[in-house]
């Protein structure tokens, strides 16, 4: 990993990384962009970033937080250069790496994620964020579990999530009662870790995948929506190559961003 500080700016010189592939694929969902710079938020840590020449702009960031916090985000430490040589072994998915190129996997808190692919059942984008963004403005911030499991859903009513909010509530309270130890999950083998979230209430097949992936950095999660059905069914009628199970999951998103925007 190359970076320079200048001023209070951080420059970093990346490989395989893209910005707009990456932040706007339906993995996160607290970005936005604005001319040529994304400004979001995770675990509420605020960060502009930008491309300028051969470099990824850290706008007004403490090398302190680049080093502790954002190269574990943007998973800036893993060889994807690496992994898309794996992944030429199978045409179509030679095709989408070729496609996606700069495509990174969000390294985002578990119980952030969590909610997030909670309030994404049968939902789009711009809903979704908008949930989130009302969400995170009626508790000051994105809520904690405590806070969830206090509210109930006429508090929630302002977010306008129908029936998500009543599941967002038992995720509360079960994460902070300890009956759901996202810790535990993370580390457990992924048939247990699928299992146990899927006892909370709303929690299907589809989200718990999302979360372990996008949560819990579980590579082997595989999400499968329409458009993921759509590649399994026309390229891999026999099943998906066990050979990458590993790393599945970040196959799956290449997949994802060239079945939906480039095939």
């Amino acid at each position: 990993m190359d970076y320079l500080v200048k001023g209070n700016d951080i420059y970093l010189k990346q490989d395989d990384f893209d910005l707009e592939q990456t932040l706007d694929c339906g993995q996160a969902f607290r970005w936005e962009k604005d001319g040529d710079k994304f400004f979001g938020k995770a675990l509420d840590k605020s960060l502009t970033i930008y491309s300028k020449n051969d470099y990824f702009v850290f706008e007004n960031t403490k090398e302190k937080d680049f080093i502790d916090f954002w190269v574990n985000y943007f998973d800036l430490e893993t060889d994807y250069g690496e992994l898309k040589e794996l992944f030429s072994c199978d045409k179509t998915l030679s095709k989408a790496c070729e496609f996606a190129w700069g495509i990174r996997i969000l390294k985002q808190d578990s119980f952030e994620a969590l909610c997030s692919f909670i309030i994404s059942q049968n939902n789009n984008i711009p809903r979704i964020k908008g949930i989130i963004s009302r969400m995170c403005e009626l508790f000051g911030h994105f809520p904690t579990p405590k806070q969830l499991s206090e509210a109930d859903e006429n508090m929630l009513s302002p977010l306008r999530a129908g029936f998500r909010s009543k599941y967002l509530i038992d995720c509360g309270k079960k994460v902070f009662s300890g009956e759901i130890k996202l810790e535990e999950i993370k580390t457990s083998e992924i048939v247990d870790s699928r299992k146990n979230l899927m006892k909370i209430k709303g929690v299907g097949p589809k989200v718990a995948e999302c979360a372990l992936l996008y949560g819990m950095y579980k590579t082997e999660a595989f999400p499968v929506d329409v458009w993921i059905k759509r590649v399994l069914s026309e390229y891999y009628p026999e099943g998906f190559p066990q050979e990458l199970y590993k790393y599945q999951g970040i196959a799956q998103q290449y997949l994802f961003h060239y079945i939906r925007k480039g095939l």
